[in-house]
């Protein structure tokens, strides 16, 4: 699968990624190392134990990556869910993490399968 296929299987935002980041190969590499970003698990993980405050850096964090990388929905899930956290509360938040959790996996899904 081409890195173009990748971005439509999840609908992500290929032709404005590709304008920001200049090459094809820049694109695929940095889509690849989301594989590896713990920002998901560390969302989860302090919404698990209440923690409001790192719950949010998590996000913000993830919103930033989202944003850069043209994971249209996933930026948008996450932009969503820092405005809740911005608060200091986790209160509303569930639904937007599994959410969040969801559009994670599909991206990873994508990625997995490219050449």
């Amino acid at each position: 699968m081409t890195i173009r296929e990748c971005y439509e299987l999840f609908g992500g935002d290929y032709s404005g990624t590709l304008a920001r980041l200049g090459k094809e190969d820049f694109v695929k590499r940095l889509a690849k190392k989301f594989l590896d970003d713990a920002n998901l698990s560390s969302l989860k993980a302090a919404a698990a134990n209440g923690d409001a405050e790192t719950a949010f850096r998590a996000v913000h964090t993830l919103k930033g990556l989202a944003l850069n990388l043209g994971f249209t929905n996933l930026a948008s899930l996450s932009s969503e869910l820092t405005e809740i956290l911005r608060g200091g509360s986790l209160t509303g938040s569930e639904e937007l993490i599994r959410k969040i959790e969801d559009e994670s996996k599909k991206i990873i899904e994508a990625i997995g399968r490219l050449d």
